[in-house]
């Protein structure tokens, strides 16, 4: 086993504590931390969706607010 570089490490950290929702990916290359990769995702609400009938049955209508 490799043995890590603190800096690279103290990255790593900085990046999971900062996201909320995401992904951490680290590239490693013989034993070497060479990259990371940070993605994160922001989600926004959509608008309520309401079943409405209709002569040919049901439909799906969107009620935004």
């Amino acid at each position: 086993m490799a043995k890590v570089d603190e800096e690279k490490i103290n990255y790593i950290f900085t990046a999971l504590e900062k996201i909320q929702y995401g992904s951490l990916n680290i590239t490693i290359h013989n034993g070497e931390i060479t990259q990371v990769d940070c993605s994160e995702k922001h989600r926004f609400r959509l608008p309520e969706k309401q079943f409405s009938q209709s002569k040919d049955g049901v439909s799906l209508t969107a009620l935004r607010r």
